[in-house]
């Protein structure tokens, strides 16, 4: 089952999550464009209509109830996304991520924005296992993930990229 709903709107203590939509593109593909923003994640980041069309077919894509992805809020404006989506956009697995604008980095954004998503994910959703596939060179993300709780898992493969997979497990997990 898909939806096109909104997702759940969350407030933190310092940021709202909201649904992303297509007023949310240019700020997108301006974080994108930003290659340290995007070093550990392959994408079209660099063919101007390639990540145009890649950014615009996730927004419009019909995610299952509950799933898709935030754009996060702070005071100043945009400063990323969290998503929860099945693993390339087909699963059967699903997935946590998020991306944050380098100016946002280093604040507890990450963390912060991801808790009532995963939360969400695992006691609204009710969602067995949730997954996140991390670089193992992305220190700040695997910090993101050990925060929520999650736990190494063991490797996963891309073709030629290797891949830390992190878990947060329903069964495990009290939030």
């Amino acid at each position: 089952m898909t939806h096109s709903d909104p997702l759940p709107t969350f407030t933190t203590a310092r940021l709202t999550l909201r649904s992303r939509t297509l007023a949310d593109l240019d700020a997108c593909l301006a974080m994108d464009r930003d290659p340290l923003v995007t070093k550990f994640i392959h994408g079209p980041w660099t063919d101007p209509i390639a990540h145009r069309a890649f950014v615009e077919a996730r927004i419009r894509h019909a995610y299952p109830v509950g799933m898709g992805y935030w754009s996060i809020l702070a005071p100043t404006g945009f400063v990323g996304w969290i998503l929860l989506t099945p693993l390339d956009l087909h699963g059967p697995e699903i997935e946590i991520g998020w991306r944050l604008i380098r100016a946002a980095w280093g604040q507890g954004f990450a963390t912060e924005a991801a808790w009532p998503v995963l939360n969400h994910a695992l006691h609204t959703l009710s969602l067995r296992l949730v997954i996140a596939d991390i670089d193992p060179d992305n220190t700040a993300s695997i910090g993101v993930a050990r925060k929520l709780g999650l736990t190494p898992a063991g490797a996963a493969s891309y073709g030629e990229r290797t891949v830390i997979r992190y878990v947060a497990s329903g069964m495990e997990m009290l939030l």
